[in-house]
């Protein structure tokens, strides 16, 4: 629409990295302003402070596991909700100025986690050349780039960002690792659930109530809500102090969602809700795991029609 300013994307800097790809997977993003962030707490900052409208952030490596730091950010400040996830395969190449044999190679710009993930790669194929740290995976198509050094690894959109001669492609050890992204905003009406939605929270349980947690994942289960990830982190108080990270199936519109975050209230400390989203599918007939037998919406509703009747004194 005509005088509409353009929707103002921040994410995890710098410029040429897998972030800005996983961005750049999401047509609003490619049509609206982009801006890096140095930082997981100033890319979300800027969201709480109304200087952007979204960011995009990593928030776990199927390698590496949870990143920390976001789920830290998550839990802290003003409430942000999650609205999207992005998972997009990561896939290192080496890069150089211009086409050069793997013998020739003597130095080799890597960002630390980049070149822990391609370890057994580079032992095979540059066993003589020495890996020299950079701060990003963009820091090192650059410095390739600018004949700083011989080679580099980085992502594929840093090798065509800086025009770099691609030597060799998908060089991780780890040929299936992803990384999952998350968009997130500021709190606003909920997106209508499709059908197959994840919802994601933090509970804080009650530490002097023995079977606490037992108590927090029984309000999911007995409802037939699949958890598909849990992570614990500290909440900074003192030792033994944790926040645990929730990502279930179905979305807080459910009937029998809705019943279990009822529960969590009743039997935490706090639960913050970090958002209801479409799940992101690997493939097409990717589907989520079934309610078990009685415990679909649909049983719920069944239910509730039930006692409802006999409220109502209809027994026959």
């Amino acid at each position: 629409m005509p005088g509409v300013p353009p929707t103002h994307f921040m994410f995890l800097g710098p410029e040429a990295t897998f972030t800005e790809q996983a961005l750049l997977t999401l047509p609003a993003a490619v049509r609206g302003i982009r801006t890096a962030a140095r930082s997981v707490p100033e890319a979300l900052d800027a969201i709480r402070a109304g200087e952007a409208d979204a960011a995009l952030v990593p928030l776990e490596n199927s390698v590496g596991g949870a990143v920390g730091v976001t789920l830290d950010e998550l839990i802290d400040g003003a409430p942000l909700v999650i609205t999207r996830e992005v998972v997009i395969p990561v896939e290192f190449v080496l890069g150089a100025r211009e086409p050069v044999a793997f013998d020739r190679i003597r130095t080799v710009a890597a960002h630390p986690q980049a070149s822990a993930q391609c370890r057994g790669w580079l032992r095979t194929h540059l066993p003589d050349a020495t890996v020299v740290d950079v701060l990003s995976n963009s820091a090192a198509a650059i410095a390739a780039a600018e004949g700083e050094y011989d080679a580099s690894i980085c992502a594929p959109i840093g090798a065509d960002r800086y025009r770099l001669a691609v030597l060799a492609e998908k060089i991780s050890d780890h040929p299936d690792a992803v990384t999952r992204f998350v968009l997130v905003s500021r709190p606003s009406a909920l997106s209508a659930p499709t059908g197959d939605d994840v919802t994601s929270l933090a509970v804080f349980i009650s530490h002097d109530r023995v079977g606490a947690l037992l108590a927090v994942l029984m309000e999911l289960a007995v409802r037939g809500i699949n958890l598909t990830r849990i992570e614990s982190r500290p909440t900074g108080e003192r030792l033994g102090r944790y926040a645990f990270f929730l990502d279930c199936t179905g979305h807080v519109s459910d009937d029998r969602l809705g019943e279990a975050l009822q529960g969590l209230h009743r039997v935490c400390a706090d639960v913050r809700f970090l958002g209801s989203y479409p799940r992101h599918r690997a493939v097409e007939d990717d589907r989520p795991v079934p309610a078990p037998a009685g415990l679909s919406d649909v049983d719920y509703a069944d239910a509730a029609a039930w006692l409802a009747r006999i409220r109502a004194g209809e027994l026959s």
